[in-house]
């Protein structure tokens, strides 16, 4: 038994062939690194894989600083705990994210592993995120309003943040939101499912809510009210809400029916604003390459309101 033992032993030995370690002897992967953030009474915790990024702490400061921008404009952070877990991949920017509400409050981003403090003082993609937050789940045939509020309040956020400049969010919505637009056959927000429809489109009834919540309220309130009372009755993304519940509740909170109402003439049919006058109303002048703002437009106390950091 012995001999026949050790022959075999000798014959695994010479054909090069390793026995494998017991599993306690393994080399074990190393943890993911876990920041614990607080903002407000709001916990988060940043999961990142170990030895994949520059800087710890530049990555935690994005997601403070993040935080904090949608925290100031809800006038809360969206849920009390929440898990932020970056994914590495190849490159120098924040390739994107997708936002759970269920079983837990989760972030999972695409973040490339050369990226520094500045992409990151520049990134959209996790405010656009944590927004998402904020709106209680409604189906995915309304994916329009989750993402056209995030897409428009990502951009007054940040302004009210002194994290972007109001050119450059309104050059954006120059170039971008006509791509919103109805096309020919098109059956309403509700229907349409395409990209361009879903964010900047969405994005543009948000834009026209908020033009018009100023404009009926005389700047007592605007859209940033109206979702603020959502939040607060709803609990945000964790919660499961029909879109007209969502309307009713904002509209109360403001005072006049504008959601519902713009919905109504939205979700089944086309409809197209005329959003170079809208803009011009604003006071907004866009002349070649150079954007400038007119303060004896129309609309310009609106355009103040709606970016005024409060």
């Amino acid at each position: 038994m012995g001999a026949r033992t050790g022959s075999i032993a000798a014959l695994i030995a010479a054909s090069g062939l390793l026995l494998l370690a017991p599993a306690a002897d393994r080399a074990q992967p190393a943890a993911p690194e876990r920041h614990e953030i607080s903002v407000g009474n709001t916990k988060l915790v940043l999961v990142i894989p170990p030895d994949q990024f520059q800087s710890a702490a530049v990555l935690t400061a994005w997601v403070r600083r993040s935080a904090g921008i949608v925290a100031h404009y809800y006038g809360q952070f969206p849920v009390a705990a929440a898990r932020i877990v970056l994914v590495p991949v190849a490159g120098t920017r924040v390739a994107g994210g997708t936002t759970f509400g269920q079983p837990a409050p989760l972030i999972r981003l695409r973040v490339g592993k050369e990226v520094d403090a500045a992409v990151l003082m520049n990134d959209w993609v996790l405010v656009h995120e944590m927004t998402h937050l904020a709106l209680p789940d409604i189906g995915a045939d309304h994916s329009w309003l989750a993402e056209g509020l995030a897409v428009y309040i990502e951009g007054v956020a940040r302004v009210q943040a002194g994290n972007r400049t109001l050119e450059d969010v309104f050059a954006e919505e120059e170039r971008s939101m006509p791509r919103g637009l109805p096309g020919p056959g098109d059956a309403g927000l509700d229907h349409d499912h395409s990209w361009g429809r879903i964010y900047w489109g969405g994005a543009m009834f948000c834009l026209l809510a908020d033009v018009a919540i100023h404009q009926r309220t005389h700047n007592r309130h605007g859209l940033q009210d109206a979702m603020q009372a959502v939040l607060r009755a709803s609990g945000g993304l964790p919660t499961d809400w029909n879109i007209n519940q969502v309307f009713a509740t904002a509209d109360a909170a403001v005072g006049v029916p504008v959601l519902s109402e713009l919905y109504a003439q939205m979700k089944d049919q086309p409809f197209t604003p005329d959003l170079p006058a809208l803009w011009r109303s604003l006071g907004i002048d866009a002349t070649g390459e150079t954007l400038r703002f007119n303060d004896q437009a129309p609309l310009a106390a609106i355009r103040k309101a709606i970016f005024k950091s409060s």
